[in-house]
C-alpha cells in the first residue's frame, strides 16, 4: 500500500511527559472504547472547524464539491467521527442512518491497511502533529475502493490532543491506474525476459530443424498465439520449416506453394516490414485475392513477420490468433524483435546446414562408398566427423581386395582438419590403393605411397598403417609409417595391441625402407585399425585412450547362432559410443575392423598361393614364413624344414633365371588318410633348369641337387607361356 510523509506537527508542543499523561488521561485511543478499541462511531456534520475559531470561506464549499472532497471532524475524548455527506459517500456509507458501530466500520476497510491507519493516527495524536494515508476499503455491495484522507491533530488550552480535523477524497481511479501500472510493468519485465530467452535458445540452435523446434515452442507472453509456422522463401514458394496450431493437411497443402503476390506475406516480404492483419474482415478487404487462404486457416488475426538476413529476405514468420485482435505499439514491437532474431539465428543455421553437408558430401566422395566383401573375412568401418570446424579432415580407411584372394587394410590420417587435408587424403588413398592393387608387398606399397606423397610438394605429411592379410590361412603382414599399433581380439575375448616396426611418417622420406612386422589370427580372431581421434584428446593421454580402447573390443563372443557379419558391426558401434561426445570431440575418427573367419570347420584352407616379385628377394624370407604357419596350420608340422629348404630353392631358381614374376602354391591332398605336399612354382621363361654338378669349391648349383635328394618327386611341366616346377612330400 502506498503512503504519503506525513508533515511535521504544529510550533507549539507539550513538553513529553505531560503529552503522555494527556494522552493516558483524555486520548480514547488508549484509555477509552473508540478507535484503539476498535470502536468508531461517525456522524454527519456542516461544517468544519477552521484555525482561530473562524469561519468557513464562501469558496472553499463549492471548491470541494467540484473536486469531490469531502471533510471529517473527529472528537478525540468523546470518541466520535463526524463527517459530511460527501465523506460518508466517498466511504460508502448512508448519512441518513448512519449509526453503524465501530466493528462494522473497520469491516470496510482492507485487511492489510486497517492497521497502518490506525497506527499513523496514534502517531498524530501523540504528537499533536498531521498524518495521511491511502487505504482500501470494501463496499457493502463488495466493490474495493481507494481512499486518501490528510488530517491534522488539535490541541485545547491545556496543550492536549482534543480534535481531529481533515479531508478525504475518493482514490479509485488512482488505485486502478496503480494496478494497471503493475500490470504492465510486470508484463513489460516478461517480454524482456522473453527477448533474453528467446535470443538465448536462438542462438544455441545450430541447424535449421533447431531453429524452426525452437521458434514453434516460444511461449508469447500476454498474447499466447493459436497458430506460429515458421518457413523459408526458395525460388517463390513457400518451403514450410515447422509449424504449430495446424493440422497435418493444411500444413501439406501450404508446404512448397508459389507465394501469390497479393498475400499479407508476400507484402511483409517485399517491404521488410511487419504486417498486421486484426480481423478476418480486414484480410478479405485488404487482400481479397489471397482471402482463400484466410478462410481455410480458420483464424481471425495474423502477424507476418519477415525474416531479413544481411538485407535479403530469407522467409516469413506468421503468427495468428482464432479471435479478433487489434495488437498494441508494444506488442508489436515484441514480436518485430523477435522476427529479427529468428532471422539472423535462421541465416545462420542455413549456413551451417550448407557447409555440413558440403562437408560430408565431400567426405563419402573421399572415402570409399562401400566396403568390398572378400570370402574368409568380415569387415566393419566407422567413420565420425570433428565436432568442431567444418566437419571434414583427412582421416580415412580403405579395404582393397589383392591378387590371389588376399585383402588389404589401410588407415590413415593426413596432417590438418580442413578441405586441403581432405584433398591430399583422396590422392593418397587412390595412389596407396593402386600401389597395393597391383600385388606390391606391404614395405613397397608404403614406400611408393610416400615418395608420392612427397612428390605431391603439399608440406603435408600423413600418419599410415598397412596391413596384407592372407585370406587362406590368417596371416598378417603388418607395415606402419608413424601411425598407432593395431589391436587383436583374440578367440577368448581378450584384447591387446600388436606391435608394428615403425617408420617415419608418409612424405618426411621420400627414401624411407620400411619393414614388415608378421602375426597370425586363428578364425573368430579380429583386427582392429583406428586414428589417433580415437584414443587420444585434450583430456586423455594415449596409454589411457589404448586401455580404453582395448577394454571395448575385449570382452564380447558372439553368441550361438549367430550372424557372423551381426557381432562385429555391434562391436564398432560400442567401441564408437566411448568416443569423446561429438561436440567435444577435437579430431576426426577413422575405424576398421576384420575378422578372418577362416574355412567352415574352423581350420585354415590347405592351399597357399602367393606372386613373388621378380626384384623383391625379400618376399623369399616372408614365403618361407607363410609356408611354415601354413604346415602347422595343416597339422604336418614334420615336413616344415624340407619344404621350406626346397620351396627356397625352386623359388630362387625362378627369381635368379628369369626376368618376369613367380607363382608359387603349396597344397597338401590326403591320400587314403596319408597327407601328400604338393609345392608348384610357375614362371613365363621358356628356359628349362639343367642339372649340374658343381665343385666342392662352387657357391651354387646344387638346387636341384637338393630337390632330388630330399623330395619325393619332382619334375618341370611345360606351360603356354612358361613352365611350372614341383616337388612332392609324403
Amino acid at each position: 500500500m502506498a503512503t504519503e510523509p506525513e508533515a511535521p506537527g504544529p510550533a507549539r508542543r507539550t513538553p513529553p511527559a505531560q503529552v503522555s499523561r494527556s494522552i493516558a488521561a483524555a486520548n480514547p485511543l488508549r484509555t477509552a472504547p473508540g478507535l484503539a478499541a476498535g470502536r468508531i462511531v461517525p456522524a454527519v456534520t456542516r461544517g468544519l472547524p477552521t484555525r482561530s475559531g473562524e469561519s468557513t470561506p464562501d469558496w472553499l464549499e463549492p471548491a470541494m464539491a467540484a473536486n469531490g472532497i469531502g471533510s471529517f471532524d473527529w472528537d478525540i475524548r468523546r470518541d466520535v467521527l463526524e463527517g459530511d455527506q460527501r465523506a460518508c459517500a466517498i466511504l460508502g456509507l448512508d448519512g441518513s442512518a448512519f449509526d453503524r458501530t465501530s466493528g462494522s466500520f473497520l469491516s470496510m476497510l482492507h485487511p492489510e491497511d486497517a492497521p497502518v491507519v490506525r497506527r499513523r493516527v496514534e502517531r498524530a495524536v501523540a504528537e499533536l502533529g498531521q498524518c495521511g494515508a491511502y487505504y482500501r476499503t470494501v463496499f457493502p455491495n463488495g466493490e474495493l475502493h481507494a481512499v486518501r484522507f490528510r488530517g491534522r491533530v488539535l490541541a485545547d488550552a491545556f496543550g492536549r490532543a482534543s480534535r481531529m480535523v481533515g479531508f478525504v477524497w475518493d482514490a479509485t481511479v488512482e488505485l486502478h491506474k496503480r494496478e494497471r501500472a503493475g500490470e504492465l510493468a510486470a508484463l513489460r519485465e516478461d517480454r524482456s525476459r522473453f527477448i533474453k530467452e528467446a535470443a538465448r535458445a536462438l542462438s544455441e540452435a545450430v541447424t535449421v530443424r533447431d531453429v524452426a523446434r525452437v521458434f514453434t515452442e516460444l511461449p508469447l507472453p500476454g498474447l499466447p498465439p493459436d497458430g506460429l509456422a515458421l518457413a523459408s522463401l526458395e525460388a517463390g514458394r513457400i518451403a514450410l520449416l515447422g509449424a504449430s496450431g495446424y493440422d497435418d493437411g493444411l500444413r501439406e497443402r501450404f508446404d512448397r506453394a508459389p507465394l501469390h503476390p497479393n498475400h499479407p506475406a508476400a507484402e511483409a516480404i517485399r517491404g521488410r516490414a511487419p504486417v498486421f492483419v486484426s480481423s478476418l474482415d480486414e484480410y478479405r478487404a485488404r487482400y481479397p485475392e489471397a482471402a482463400p487462404f484466410a478462410n481455410d486457416s480458420g483464424r481471425s488475426a495474423w502477424a507476418f513477420l519477415p525474416l531479413v538476413a544481411s538485407g535479403r529476405p530469407i522467409g516469413v514468420c506468421v503468427i495468428s490468433f482464432d479471435d479478433d485482435r487489434e495488437l498494441d505499439a508494444d506488442e508489436r514491437t515484441l514480436l518485430s524483435t523477435l522476427g529479427g532474431l529468428v532471422a539472423q539465428s535462421l541465416a545462420r543455421a542455413r549456413l551451417h546446414d550448407a557447409e555440413h553437408e558440403l562437408a560430408a558430401g565431400l567426405q563419402r566422395v573421399m572415402l570409399p562408398r562401400t566396403v568390398p566383401a572378400v570370402p574368409g573375412v568380415t569387415t566393419a568401418v566407422r567413420y565420425l566427423a570433428a565436432g568442431s570446424g567444418l566437419q571434414i579432415g583427412g582421416d580415412w580407411y580403405d579395404v582393397v581386395p589383392l591378387p590371389g584372394g588376399h585383402v588389404g587394410l589401410v588407415i590413415g590420417d593426413v596432417q590438418g582438419h580442413d578441405v586441403h587435408a581432405a584433398g591430399i587424403m583422396g590422392q593418397l588413398r587412390i595412389a596407396l590403393r593402386a600401389y597395393a592393387a597391383e600385388g606390391h608387398p606391404p614395405a613397397a606399397v608404403m614406400a611408393r605411397a610416400s615418395r608420392f606423397l612427397a612428390d605431391l610438394d603439399t608440406d603435408h605429411f600423413a600418419t599410415c598403417t598397412y596391413a596384407e592379410v592372407n585370406v587362406d590361412y590368417g596371416v598378417v603382414y603388418a607395415v606402419r609409417a608413424g601411425h598407432l599399433d593395431p589391436v587383436v581380439r583374440r578367440g577368448d575375448g581378450t584384447a591387446h595391441s600388436v606391435p608394428v616396426a615403425g617408420g617415419l611418417p608418409l612424405g618426411v622420406a621420400p627414401d624411407e625402407e620400411y619393414r614388415v612386422t608378421r602375426f597370425s589370427l586363428d578364425p573368430g580372431e579380429t583386427v582392429v585399425l583406428c586414428t589417433d581421434g580415437l584414443v587420444e584428446a585434450r583430456d586423455m593421454d594415449l596409454d589411457t585412450g589404448y586401455e580404453r580402447l582395448c577394454d571395448a573390443v575385449a570382452g564380447y563372443l558372439p553368441a550361438v547362432g549367430e550372424s557372423p557379419r551381426e557381432p562385429l558391426e555391434e562391436l564398432a558401434d560400442r567401441i564408437t559410443a566411448r568416443a569423446a561426445d561429438s561436440s567435444e570431440r577435437e579430431d576426426d575418427i577413422a575405424l576398421l575392423l576384420l575378422r578372418w573367419d577362416g574355412p567352415a570347420g574352423g581350420l585354415a584352407a590347405q592351399q597357399l598361393r602367393r606372386r613373388i616379385g621378380q626384384a623383391d628377394l625379400a618376399r623369399i624370407s616372408e614365403l618361407r614364413g607363410e609356408l611354415r604357419d601354413a604346415l602347422r596350420r595343416w597339422g604336418v608340422p614334420e615336413m616344415i624344414d624340407t619344404a621350406e629348404l626346397l620351396a627356397s630353392e625352386l623359388v630362387t631358381n625362378a627369381i635368379r633365371h628369369t626376368d618376369r614374376d613367380a607363382m608359387f602354391t603349396a597344397r597338401l591332398y590326403q591320400d587314403g588318410g596319408r597327407p601328400r605336399l604338393r609345392v608348384e612354382v610357375e614362371d613365363e621363361s621358356d628356359l628349362w633348369p639343367t642339372r649340374r654338378t658343381p665343385g666342392e669349391q662352387a657357391s651354387s648349383g646344387r638346387g636341384l641337387m637338393l630337390v632330388e635328394a630330399l623330395a619325393d618327386g619332382w619334375g618341370v611341366e611345360p606351360r603356354g607361356t612358361g613352365k611350372r616346377m614341383w616337388f612332392e612330400l609324403s
